[in-house]
């Protein structure tokens, strides 16, 4: 049994290529979807309830599914993904009922679980593979990272239009009594992408032939994988430290995320013109999101290593922060220019981070609990995303809720600052091969 023997450059090309395929249609959902659920008749309290449904669908699968691309490998896993989005886009569009529209919302809920990670696991298992366990991984993550903002900025943008261009303004009586509005357009568009992208997956993304893995091998595996990659965190540093940084910034973007749009609105004096300004800000976001992760190994090198860039990109992140909350209260031009300097800051300093983050976690764990840890950083990022919301959401507006985010990213930068133990990386524990299934690593493979 070989491993796929690819060109790095041709894996860091299909890699991006992925990223964009897969979260273009997620893009196309940004601006659409809370009009596309008043107009079936949902309230406000029930679109809610919606994103809930997502969210908690995504964390309670976020760790089986990362072991479940471990033990039967990226493609399938990811393959099932864009099928599950594929039909909860199509649901979302067309359904007329709160039950069909979450039922496509927990549809969507775990493709996001099953897609954390595969996808990047399979470049670097392919890069290894290739050029041994030295090979550079930042460059090829970083263009992921920049693909997948991109991709959003795009979505963001051509989701916001094609329904006004379609319904040619914002009455859209006459086509509320069909099952496809203008509104439903981007989303029917997002499925379309889907299909592609799962046929991108299944002829673009080689694996070495794994055996057949009964059920039974599948379900005793995988909760020895996801146990290891836990524990992994317990006792790595680094790997320690890039899941509390997940957390970290899972928190600043929740802050952004549930303060913005009201800042828009309260700026602007209406609501719709207020989500108007604060789709174009998410792209304006997603767009220095991608600057960010294209500079990274360049912020690399001048920052004198991956662990200080992780240090330099959460710190810029949080002084954006500071920069949104000193300029809470103020109004005028002024505020104004420094709030969205503030804006684009956190993203730019999120966006320049991960890629670092990611090539240190590379570098601490094996093949064989790659996307287990990734799905450990995903849960991480989530699960802090959800109680800063909460806790965002309970304090008074003003400057308050800002510097909270900017106090937690302050301190999810800092343990980066001190330079940790120089030990040799240690292989992530899998599970013993009992399983011709749990045994199979594409790294090893290769050598």
């Amino acid at each position: 049994m070989t491993a796929p023997t690819m060109d790095p450059a041709a894996a860091r090309r299909r890699y991006a290529r992925v990223c964009v395929l897969f979260w273009l249609p997620l893009g196309l959902t940004v601006a659409p979807a809370v009009l596309l659920f008043t107009e079936r008749g949902l309230t406000l309290p029930a679109i809610a309830g919606l994103i809930a449904v997502h969210s908690l669908t995504a964390a309670a699968l976020e760790l089986p599914t990362g072991g479940l691309s471990d033990v039967l490998g990226r493609r399938p896993v990811l393959a099932a993904a864009g099928l599950l989005n594929l039909a909860a886009l199509t649901l979302q569009a067309l359904g007329a009922t709160p039950l069909l529209l979450g039922l496509g919302a927990a549809l969507m809920g775990t493709a996001r679980a099953l897609s954390s990670g595969p996808a990047e696991a399979w470049y670097v298992d392919t890069v290894q593979a290739h050029s041994g366990p030295g090979a550079d991984l930042r460059t090829g993550l970083a263009r992921g990272a920049s693909a997948t903002s991109a991709a959003l900025a795009a979505g963001t943008a051509l989701g916001g239009a094609l329904p006004w261009l379609l319904g040619r303004g914002p009455d859209l009586g006459e086509a509320s009594s069909g099952l496809v509005l203008p509104l439903s357009v981007p989303l029917l568009l997002g499925a379309g992408v889907e299909a592609a992208f799962v046929l991108y997956v299944l002829t673009a993304l080689p694996e070495p032939p794994r055996p057949k893995a009964a059920l039974r091998h599948v379900l005793r595996d995988v909760p020895a994988t996801v146990t290891a990659g836990l524990r992994l965190g317990g006792r790595d540093v680094l790997v320690r430290r890039v899941f509390l940084s997940a957390g970290a910034a899972g928190s600043a973007v929740a802050a952004v995320e549930l303060l913005t749009p009201g800042r828009a609105a309260a700026l602007t004096g209406a609501s719709e013109s207020g989500a108007v300004l604060f789709a174009a800000l998410a792209c304006a976001g997603f767009v220095c999101a991608a600057l960010g992760s294209h500079l990274a190994p360049l912020t690399a090198r001048f920052a004198g290593g991956g662990e200080r860039a992780v240090t330099v990109g959460l710190g810029a992140g949080a002084c954006g922060l500071l920069l949104l909350g000193a300029t809470s209260a103020s109004t005028g031009a002024g505020p104004v220019v420094l709030a969205a300097l503030g804006y684009g800051l956190v993203h730019l300093g999120l966006g320049s981070a991960g890629p670092s983050q990611n090539d240190v976690l590379h570098r601490r764990v094996s093949a064989g609990g790659r996307t287990t840890a990734l799905s450990v950083q995903s849960l991480a990022l989530q699960l802090a995303g959800a109680l800063a919301g909460l806790l965002v959401g309970a304090l008074p507006p003003g400057p308050l809720p800002w510097l909270l985010g900017a106090a937690v990213l302050l301190a999810g930068a800092l343990p980066w600052a001190r330079r940790a133990p120089q030990t040799p990386p240690r292989p992530h524990p899998v599970p013993p091969p009992t399983t011709p299934v749990a045994a199979t690593d594409p790294a090893e493979a290769g050598r």
